[in-house]
């Protein structure tokens, strides 16, 4: 095990050793949150392809093909940004409470949402970064012009030099932007949903789980990207499925590989629902102009 200190105090943060056997467990527990709660699974999950499709769109313009595995492979970097009310659901049901859709969505009004969209905003820009680099590779393998057709895309990347440099290069690369991307994210996400701990200690406490635990956390990032590109193959609509059963599966392991000690629960500040009538209209739209 390892420890790390999280201020004077307080219980250390345990990192525990896990094995194939611990991610056997994740995953059947997280497929069995999907089954329990589908439907608030998927309303959460369901607008990430959407997103994704709109965001290359308006990046690339219709020139979107030669970035449909990127994108398919980039949802491991943005996956646990993704999941985070499916870590709430999580946690909800574990803890014997019934879900709520709704206080899945109380994350905005946590404690914790500074650092939360810190590391968010850091995983928007990897996946922009990687989805830039792909589209460079791209160029200089076949320069700007974009593939007439689905079949002559494909017929040139396995039959030509260019083609089989894209299919190297590309999957060293992304390979490198998903090591990093999971050591990142696959612990501090979940840890922020459950405590109150900061960045900095999220981010820590996800690098030392995986140096600790690397064959694993290898494993289950091989086991991420197989699922998210099988998900992805048909238009995206896959991950509707894929995405909350690896969303609920890393609650899991996170679970099953930190003890986060005695470190503070993150605090929800409920929002004031102020009532008015038509009458009030529009001043109740000027909460300064209330008496």
């Amino acid at each position: 095990m390892a420890n790390i200190l999280v201020g004077a105090g307080v219980q250390p943060i345990t990192v525990r050793t896990v094995g194939l056997a611990d991610l056997n467990i994740a995953l059947r527990k997280g497929l069995d949150d999907f089954i329990s709660m589908p439907t608030h699974a998927v309303f959460v999950v369901l607008i990430y392809p959407i997103i994704g499709l709109v965001v290359a769109r308006l990046a690339f313009g219709y020139s979107v093909l030669p970035l449909i595995y990127p994108i398919a492979s980039g949802f491991a970097l943005v996956g646990p940004v993704a999941a985070l009310g499916l870590y709430e659901l999580s946690r909800q049901r574990e803890e014997g409470r019934e879900p709520s859709v709704m206080e899945a969505f109380d994350i905005v009004h946590s404690s914790s949402i500074g650092a939360i969209c810190a590391i968010a905003f850091l995983f928007v820009v990897i996946f922009g970064v990687w989805l830039a680099v792909a589209n460079g590779i791209y160029i200089m393998a076949f320069g700007y012009g974009s593939p007439a057709s689905l079949n002559q895309f494909v017929h040139d990347l396995v039959t030509t030099s260019a083609g089989w440099y894209i299919i190297v290069v590309g999957n060293f690369v992304g390979l490198c932007f998903a090591a990093v991307a999971l050591s990142v994210g696959v612990i501090s996400f979940p840890m922020l949903v459950d405590r109150d701990v900061g960045a900095a200690v999220a981010l820590c406490t996800s690098l030392r789980a995986v140096a600790h635990n690397p064959v694993t956390f290898g494993i289950w990032g091989l086991i991420v990207a197989a699922l998210l590109v099988i998900g992805s193959i048909p238009c995206f609509l896959g991950l509707a499925i894929v995405l909350p059963v690896l969303g609920h599966a890393t609650w899991h392991l996170y679970r099953r590989t930190i003890d986060a000690g005695g470190a503070p629960r993150p605090i929800v500040r409920p929002i004031e629902i102020r009532t008015g009538t038509g009458a009030d209209f529009p001043v109740n739209l000027l909460p300064w102009r209330r008496r």
